[in-house]
């Protein structure tokens, strides 16, 4: 068997002979483009030819990427979360409208590199073409498992990277401004929660009065709602870590007291047409509340409060700052966040932490006396 390496485009190409076709009796010829040097043909080509000598070669055919990506997802969609395969099936599209032609076989990273690039120029961010990338690597890890394809083409490429963000968050103070302009809001008891839990959008809004324990001061993280497809849908919790009891300041559980007053008014002007949903926060029909339009109407509060411009999700950023800084255990905080690792915790807040250090070396300088060090009056190195 043999087999050439060429100049094809702006890459390189290679051309190798895998055998003779039993039913015609004619060589057969596997072409192979999109790679960046030549090194690499010629490594993929070796590879091919390996193949070829252990008979594991696979078989041609003209299945599409975007066929095989629909049949694909109609396998894997029965083991996956409501939300996951909402996400997984957006990013299907976007793959289907860009090489969904192309025949699977013949996919190559640097098509794959220039889809994410087109992407992210028609205005994608790149953490969701980065979540694009993730289905389309998962997807062709099975067609290789299954013999349809040599490589997994999506494994090659890179996605694009994502610029990191300082988060935004309040002060105690700027915090207590936005809540005073809430006072008189039917959801402000839903603010105060998620700025005195650090719980998720979801949690709060999955949170049912069976999960609260206002005697105890306590409430336990269960379910979560999300949004599939424009509507609102109940479901598991993001992790099993993100599973807790999370315990409640006598502010937040007096908030939720007054809440509580207020839905039951509510459901009695309602009357029949009341929905016995369970959850702590509503709309005035007992619906279950939308979480696209709660952050949009959380947006509109902020930009008419005289606060910085923050996205909701930034007060549970904001809830771990604050804890961090008034010396609550980096351990605590992650518990209450519902972190996989309090390791998370650190990364996340690092801008905290490291502060933290400093105040803790200075801290423990203040208990030793080095000798030939002149200290102050109380106690600490003025050196």
């Amino acid at each position: 068997m043999a087999g050439t390496v060429e100049r094809y485009g702006k890459g390189w190409r290679y051309r190798a002979q895998i055998g003779i076709d039993p039913g015609t009796g004619k060589r057969r010829w596997v072409t192979k483009g999109g790679f960046d040097t030549e090194k690499e043909a010629t490594k993929a080509m070796h590879r091919v030819l390996v193949a070829a000598d252990d008979g594991l070669v696979v078989k041609r055919t003209s299945l599409q990427l975007g066929d095989y990506l629909t049949d694909w997802m109609k396998r894997a969609e029965p083991n996956l979360k409501p939300t996951t395969a909402g996400g997984y099936a957006r990013a299907i599209v976007k793959i289907g409208e860009k090489l969904g032609k192309v025949r699977l076989q013949d996919l190559a990273p640097i098509q794959i590199e220039e889809m994410y690039f087109d992407l992210v120029k028609e205005g994608l961010s790149p953490k969701t073409v980065r979540n694009t990338h993730s289905v389309l690597r998962r997807a062709l890890a099975d067609a290789e498992r299954l013999g349809l394809v040599l490589r997994n083409a999506a494994a090659a490429a890179r996605p694009p990277s994502v610029p990191h963000h300082e988060q935004q968050t309040w002060s105690a103070a700027e915090l207590n401004t936005f809540l005073a302009g809430l006072h008189d809001h039917r959801l402000l008891a839903s603010v105060v929660l998620l700025a005195t839990t650090g719980l998720r959008r979801g949690e709060m809004l999955g949170l049912r009065w069976t999960d609260v324990d206002l005697d105890a001061g306590k409430l336990s993280v269960i379910q979560t709602i999300t949004t599939v497809r424009g509507h609102p849908v109940v479901s598991s919790t993001k992790t099993k870590k993100s599973r807790r009891r999370v315990t409640l300041d006598v502010a937040t559980v007096g908030a939720l007291r007054a809440h509580k007053r207020l839905q039951a008014k509510e459901r009695l002007a309602a009357g029949s047409a009341w929905t016995n949903s369970g959850l702590v926060f509503t709309q005035e029909d007992g619906t279950a509340l939308h979480p696209e339009l709660y952050s949009h109407w959380f947006a509109r509060c902020v930009s008419k409060a005289e606060v910085p411009r923050i996205r909701l999700h930034d007060l549970r950023h904001t809830h771990a700052t604050l804890a961090l800084a008034a010396g609550i255990h980096p351990k605590v905080v992650s518990e209450r966040l519902g972190h996989a690792t309090v390791g998370i915790t650190l990364d996340l807040y690092s801008h905290v932490t490291d502060s933290l250090d400093k105040e803790a070396a200075e801290t423990i300088a203040a208990l030793v006396n080095v000798p030939g060090q002149p200290r102050s009056s109380d106690g600490t190195s003025v050196a």
